[in-house]
Order: C-alpha cells, then structure tokens, then sequence
C-alpha cells in the first residue's frame, strides 16, 4: 500500500531563528523554504498528490500564488516540488480536481480535455478524472436504487467526464497513468460506478467521496466495489480522512491512498499532535505544549481588551513558559517548575482565569496531567529524525507555523514507517489487533 501525501505548499523555513521568532535573513519564500523530503534528507512518503484547486485555475482561488501558479506549469511538478533530485525522481506524482472546491457549483470548472492539458504540461505521473462530489450517502439501498435527482446527476457527469477524459489522455502516451473517480450515493452505486468505468478501460480507480464518511461506511463502500470489479485493477481512496485507522483496510487491497492528516494532526488536534513508534504496529501519541506568540494570538488579545489581562504580564509569562521549557531540555530546570510556568501561561488560553485562580478546574488537571506525560517522556529526544535532532524541544512547542509543520513533517515519517511495516504483519493482526496504530486515538 503507497501512501501519497496530499500537499498544499507545506513547506518550512530551514533558517528559522526559533529563539528570535523570525524566518531567517532574506529568506524567499519560494527558493528558500524546503519540503519535507528536503528537511528530512528523505521521502517520508511514497508520492504526492497535487489538487488543480490548490494550484489555483479557472475562477478556483488556490494556495499557490500567481508566480507559483505559472512557474509550477512552465517548469512541471517535479521539478517544483524538487523531486527532480537523484533518489526522489521516482516518486509518483499524483493530481485531482479538488472535487470539494467546487461542490456548490452545477458543474466542474474543469473540463476533461483542459485537465489532460494541465496533467500533461506538469509530468503528473498520476491524473484523476474530473468528478463531480455527491454528497448523500444511503448504506440501506441496494445496487442503483435510491439516491436524489442531483445525485443521479452528478453520478453521470462524473461517468461521462471519465469517458471524455480516458480517450483524451490516450495523447499522452504512457506517459501517464489515467485514474477514473468513482462516485455515487450507496454502496452500490459506487460499485456500479466502478463497474462502468472498469468497462471503459480504466485499470487504476479512485474512490471520491469518502471524506465524510464513517470508518465502517467506507469498508462497506469498499467491499462492494471490490465485488464488482476484477481484482487486477488498482484502487486509490481519495482524501482518505481515516488515516489512523488505516489496518482496517488491508484486506480490501487498496493500492494507494492520500491523506495529509499526520501533518495536519500536528496543529489541529486537541492533544494528539507528536507521533513516535511504540513497538511493532504501535504508536503513542504526545500533546504538544501550547506556548503561543501572546501579542498575535487573539484569544488573548481578546481578553487584553475586555481588561482581563495585562499585556505585559501575559508577554512576560510566555516569555517565563519559554525559558523554563528550553531549560528543561537542557537539564537545567525541573519538571515541576517547568509545568508550572507552563500552565501558568495557558489558563488565560484555557478558561480565561489566573492560574491561581483555576489550577484545581477541570480543564487544568487534564491539561497538567498531558503536558506533564510528554514532559516526563521527552519523546523528542527519542526521535532520530533530523527535526528532532535539530531542533529538539522546539518540535513539541505548539506556537507558529514553522514548530508545527515541523512536528508535522516529523509525524509523517513516523506513520510512513509504520505503512511500509503493514504488509510483514500478519494477517491475524493486521485485522484484529485493536493496538495497531495505536487505537487510543480517537477515530478522525
């Protein structure tokens, strides 16, 4: 199983000057941050996925600016993504429409033949056909029954977008492989869907769509396709949100999927945040501690202004939180003295209250009980990723873009080795275990 990684500009500044807070002197966006296969010296994935949305075309405002816009298409994907470096121009780049961009639109801004043009022009090595999202989903009806008139509608334009754009890519000649998106509004009708697209000649299938649903609705939504086609064509999910829960879908012999969710985890989750191995098919999962930039943050700035806080006082705890949290790193501070200041600091973040006012709140025992496991542990000195090494505390200190992407781009490698590890397991454990990848987690 290939594990792609959906970018969206996720790149880090390798200057970043973490005592000052700043990116380093002159620093060019473009030219001087770096990938995560740049900072780690390798891929922590098998390839990337690339949404014509996130590059931005036709009406759709995406991530990339003008300039990157034009220089991705003139100098072709790889070469952007610099995956044009000896042991890196192997890897699969893959491209979609960004189907949730354009959801509330009648149609796809894309047309079959100006998406081939764009796949073409850039080198993808991978291209979705273009889909249209269909957001009912029913698990009772059987086979094409059920499903809305917009639904039905949109199940045909994805198939007929499919077909326009399969005998558009024949123009580029094995030098790319043509993916036909399923969609539909069962379980069935995916089946159906794929069914169809099998029959136009595709070979390799990308299941849209699944990122609302449940764990279990996407194994039965795989099932069910999986019977209706040969077992020789290859399957993608798309934006595969269940990422943690990946073992699960071994046996339905998925041949790729995306997801960005170990790097997005990394900020986003409440207390998951820091991945490391915990033995074969394990993870354990660290919070983050939150040490925030307290004049930009404006849940704090909200409080400055309703007079809650002082502005000095909240600059001068952090500043404390700080300097106590890189002392510990160094064996210079205790871990008491070190969780105090930083809870100090993050009671006005977590119930608006002086510290001495709300220590025994509900709220602080949970987040002193968290930040004092990953305290105790220092995971980040147990890491040998060239974050870890070079950066060490700085990873697990949830402030700003470039600790958190790095903590990100950490948490990937880590789940890319425990994806290559899935095929030596069992298959007794890779289906049963309730420990494989870590089910503390909460499902996503």
């Amino acid at each position: 199983m290939k594990f792609i990684f959906a970018d969206s500009l996720d790149v880090v500044d390798p200057n970043y000057d973490f005592i000052a807070d700043r990116n380093g002197p002159g620093r060019k966006v473009h030219w001087d941050d770096v990938y995560p296969h740049e900072i780690l010296g390798y891929a922590p994935y098998d390839g990337i996925l690339v949404s014509r949305a996130t590059v931005g075309d036709r009406g759709i405002k995406g991530k990339y600016t003008d300039a990157q816009a034009m220089r991705f298409q003139r100098l072709g994907a790889r070469v952007f993504l610099r995956l044009d470096r000896p042991g890196l121009d192997h890897l699969a780049i893959f491209g979609d429409c960004g189907a949730f961009s354009y959801a509330n639109e009648e149609k796809p801004p894309f047309t079959p033949e100006d998406t081939i043009e764009f796949y073409g022009h850039a080198g993808f090595t991978h291209g979705c056909s273009v889909d249209h999202i269909i957001f009912d989903h029913d698990p009772t009806v059987r086979g094409m029954d059920g499903g809305s008139d917009e639904a039905r509608r949109r199940f045909d334009l994805t198939l007929e977008n499919a077909d326009a754009f399969l005998r558009a890519s024949r123009t580029l000649s094995g030098r790319f492989t043509p993916m036909g998106v399923i969609q539909g509004w069962s379980p069935g009708s995916m089946a159906e869907a794929a069914r169809r697209l099998v029959a136009m000649g595709y070979d390799y299938l990308a299941v849209g769509g699944m990122v609302p649903l449940q764990a279990e609705q996407i194994r039965h939504c795989l099932q069910e396709i999986r019977a209706a086609i040969p077992t020789n064509v290859r399957l993608h999910v798309l934006g595969f949100a269940k990422a943690n829960d990946i073992s699960s879908f071994v046996p339905y012999d998925i041949t790729s999927f995306d997801t960005s969710s170990p790097l997005i985890r990394a900020f986003k989750d409440k207390k998951q945040n820091y991945y490391l191995p915990d033995g074969p098919g394990k993870l354990r999962y660290y919070t983050a501690v939150r040490v925030p930039q307290s004049l930009e943050n404006l849940q704090l700035q909200r409080l400055v202004k309703k007079g809650v806080f002082r502005a000095e006082d909240l600059t001068r705890l952090e500043r404390n939180a700080l300097a106590l949290l890189r002392a510990y790193d160094r064996h210079e501070a205790d871990l008491g003295d070190t969780l105090a200041a930083v809870l100090a600091y993050n009671a006005p973040l977590a119930v608006g209250r002086p510290y001495e006012d709300c220590r025994s709140d509900k709220a602080m025992q949970v987040l002193s009980q968290q930040y004092s496991e990953t305290l105790s542990d220092r995971p980040w000195k147990r890491c040998n990723c060239a974050i870890c090494k070079d950066v060490s505390i700085e990873v697990i200190i949830f402030r700003a873009s470039n600790r958190n992407k790095r903590r990100g781009i950490h948490n990937l490698s880590v789940y890319k080795a425990l994806i290559d590890q899935l095929d030596s397991f069992p298959a007794d454990l890779r289906n049963d275990s309730p420990d494989l990848f870590g089910r503390q987690c909460a499902a996503e």
